[in-house]
C-alpha cells in the first residue's frame, strides 16, 4: 500500500499542526467592541473615506491601547446602544451618553470623563432667555429622541408643545425656518449648529442641566468598569483630554472661555 514519504510526512504534520493552530487560534477573541453612533460631529462620525473618527473614537482607541486590546466600533442608533450591550453585542457604549439615574438603572456607568450640560438654540429674533421662557403657552419645541433633552422636556415642560424628532439636524431645521420656537441639547452641539446658522439662530449656552458623560458597561462586568475608570485617570493625569479638546474643539474651547462657561473636560 502506497503511503507519504517520511519527509513528505512530516512535512504534512508540520503543515496540518499549522492548520489546526489557525482554526484553534481566536487573534480577535480580546477585541473590545465600541458602540456609538457615528452622527454626532465632532465626537462621534465619520471621514471623508467613511471611516469612524472624532473626539470619541480618539478616546475609544487610546482606551484600547491602554487595555493592549485591538478596537472594533460598532455604529449603532442611539437608542439601540443600550440593547446592544445588555445582549453583549457589544463590549461597552462609548458615544457621548449620559450617565443618568434611568440608564443606570440597567447598564453601569464609569467615572466621567466629560461635563457638560443642556442649553438652547433659539430663533435669532426670538425673546427668549431661559428655560422659563420656554415652558409657556403657545411655545414649540424641539427635541431629538432618546436624548436627555427629550427626557428633561417631558419630566419639565408642561406648557409648550414638544416635538420630537428622530435626527439632530431635523431639529435644528425646525429652529432655523422658525417653525420651533428652541431646540434643547448640549452645549457643544448647539455652538456647532449656532456656527452654521448665525443669521437664524441665537445659542443660549449657559446650561440649565448640567451633565456628565461616562463610558457604559454591563452591570455584572465590574473588572471592565475598574478598568475604565483607571484609564480615565490616567489619561487625564497625562493631559490626554486636554489634547483631546485642543485636537477638535478648540474653537470651541476658546469661545467657551471668552464667556465665562467652564469648558467641558
Amino acid at each position: 500500500m502506497g503511503g507519504l514519504k517520511p519527509h513528505r510526512f512530516a512535512a504534512f504534520l508540520l503543515l496540518a499542526a499549522g492548520l489546526l493552530l489557525a482554526g484553534c487560534k481566536k487573534p480577535l477573541s480580546n477585541e473590545l467592541i465600541v458602540g456609538m453612533e457615528l452622527a454626532y460631529p465632532p465626537f462621534e462620525m465619520t471621514d471623508a473615506q467613511g471611516k469612524p473618527a472624532g473626539v470619541s473614537v480618539d478616546l475609544a482607541h487610546a482606551l484600547g491601547e491602554y487595555l493592549h486590546r485591538p478596537v472594533r466600533i460598532e455604529n449603532l442608533p442611539f437608542d439601540g446602544l443600550i440593547p446592544s450591550l445588555k445582549t453583549g453585542k457589544i463590549d461597552l457604549i462609548l458615544s457621548s451618553m449620559t450617565a443618568t439615574e434611568e440608564r443606570a438603572r440597567t447598564i453601569a456607568f464609569s467615572e466621567p470623563y466629560l461635563r457638560t450640560g443642556l442649553c438652547l438654540l433659539v430663533g435669532k429674533g426670538s425673546e427668549i432667555q431661559s428655560i422659563s421662557e420656554v415652558d409657556r403657552p403657545g411655545r414649540t419645541i424641539v427635541v431629538k429622541q432618546g436624548t436627555t433633552g427629550h427626557t428633561y422636556a417631558a419630566a419639565h415642560l408642561k406648557a409648550p408643545q414638544v416635538r420630537v424628532l428622530d435626527q439632530e439636524n431635523s431639529c435644528v431645521l425646525e429652529v432655523v425656518q422658525g417653525k420651533a420656537d428652541a431646540f434643547i441639547y448640549d452645549q457643544i452641539s448647539t455652538f456647532k449648529h449656532w456656527q452654521k446658522n448665525q443669521e437664524t439662530t441665537r445659542a443660549i449656552l449657559q446650561p440649565f442641566q448640567e451633565e456628565a458623560w461616562a463610558i457604559g458597561v454591563r452591570k455584572e462586568n465590574d473588572e471592565l468598569r475598574g478598568q475604565f475608570n483607571a484609564f480615565i485617570r490616567d489619561y487625564r493625569t497625562r493631559g490626554g483630554f486636554e489634547e483631546l479638546g485642543d485636537r477638535w474643539l478648540k474653537e470651541q474651547k476658546t469661545a467657551f472661555r471668552e464667556r465665562g462657561i467652564p469648558f467641558l473636560f
